[in-house]
């Protein structure tokens, strides 16, 4: 039980230090689709 207590202490502070690093792509991601929704909704003009 206390293994499966550090790994998820461990985890949780790799992703404390490193969220940025999940956020920024998640964001790119998020803003490339829309683009492509909103390119793709309203088509050429």
């Amino acid at each position: 039980m206390h293994t499966i207590e550090d790994g998820y202490k461990a985890l949780g502070l790799l992703i404390d230090i490193n969220w940025e690093r999940l956020l920024f792509p998640a964001a790119i991601l998020a803003g490339l689709s829309l683009g492509y929704f909103i390119g793709s909704t309203f088509g050429p003009f």
